[in-house]
């Protein structure tokens, strides 16, 4: 069952992914559903807010690119 806050949190608008807890310090972290979620809090709110999935993968080169190359 997920937590829901009692109160509206400054967070609660920024679309972040709950990250499950890793029983495994090495190779734990590196499954999918960890690093999955983690990469995704990572990107600037104005990628994980795209209106359409051909827009999302747009801004997400974009981004990467940048990041590669700048």
């Amino acid at each position: 069952m997920p937590y829901i806050a009692p109160r509206s949190l400054r967070s609660a608008d920024q679309k972040l992914l709950h990250i499950p807890r890793s029983r495994f310090k090495t190779k734990g972290d590196h499954v999918f559903r960890i690093v999955g979620p983690t990469l995704w809090n990572h990107l600037p709110l104005s990628i994980r807010s795209a209106e359409s999935v051909q827009h999302l993968n747009k801004l997400v080169k974009t981004y990467l690119y940048k990041q590669a190359f700048v």
